[in-house]
């Protein structure tokens, strides 16, 4: 019976598509550091991927996963639903993604960032977490990539702090991507709240202050409040809780 069962065709369900070929999306996470910070191993927060990745798969999308270095990379402790503290035990995403062994596989050696063929890629998704933070604001290849995406009129996201990517991102003329867009990423409120509950400062800057002083729009919509924006074809999210709504919009700019 089961293998009655395996063989008898797709058991899945149906997405209304108009293309023979599934929107293929390049979604972007942090190597492993350490933070300068506090001493502490910071990654990408997982369900920054999880949460997209799986509102993606559902639409049909293909999505693969690099980062900027190459290589294995790893979540937050805190944003793993198993670790001990619990901080993240109810987010049941991110813990199927991470008890799924062919999942985890796709971590194990991410393909480096800048050897990837662009062309062959329908968006760019950049994702957060603790790392990006020390690793992603003045990074050539990660601004090589929103340029190369943005300038085909290929729409651009990124979300947490993942949107550090976009701080010193340039365009083709030398000007600013950001300058007098509608842009939104985790917000200083959010940041006093994680340094009191962690009793120390944990980044090394801050994200909203950056985007304002290169003559971004900054907005958010409170303390951890689920909150994503379209300026374009650039969206961001404001933390960690609005990954699906990043991929929800992106999946109504694409149209398909």
């Amino acid at each position: 019976m089961a293998n009655t069962l395996k063989n008898s065709g797709s058991h899945h369900a149906v997405v209304d598509v108009t293309r023979t070929q599934p929107l293929r999306i390049l979604q972007v996470v942090a190597n492993p550091t350490t933070s300068t910070t506090t001493g502490w191993p910071v990654g990408f927060w997982a369900a920054e991927l999880s949460h997209p990745y799986y509102e993606f798969t559902e639409t049909g999308y293909e999505v693969t996963i690099a980062s900027p270095d190459g290589g294995k990379v790893a979540v937050d402790e805190l944003s793993d639903p198993r670790d001990p503290s619990k901080w993240s035990a109810d987010d049941l995403i991110s813990m199927g993604f991470l008890n799924t062994p062919e999942l985890v596989a796709l971590l194990e050696d991410t393909p480096k960032l800048s050897t990837l063929d662009y062309s062959s890629f329908d968006a760019l998704v950049i994702s957060g977490g603790q790392s990006p933070m020390f690793t992603f604001r003045d990074n050539q290849d990660l601004h090589a990539a929103i340029r190369a995406f943005y300038e085909v009129e290929k729409p651009v996201a990124a979300f947490c702090h993942g949107v550090a990517a976009l701080v010193d991102a340039t365009l083709s003329d030398g000007s600013y991507l950001v300058t007098g867009k509608t842009i939104t990423g985790f917000a200083n409120v959010e940041e006093d709240y994680s340094d009191k509950a962690a009793g120390t400062k944990i980044m090394p800057w801050r994200l909203e202050d950056a985007l304002k002083e290169r003559g971004a729009n900054y907005i958010q919509a409170g303390l951890f409040k689920q909150f994503a924006i379209r300026d374009g074809r650039l969206i961001t999210g404001q933390q960690q809780y609005s990954g699906r709504k990043v991929a929800q919009l992106l999946i109504a700019a694409l149209g398909q």
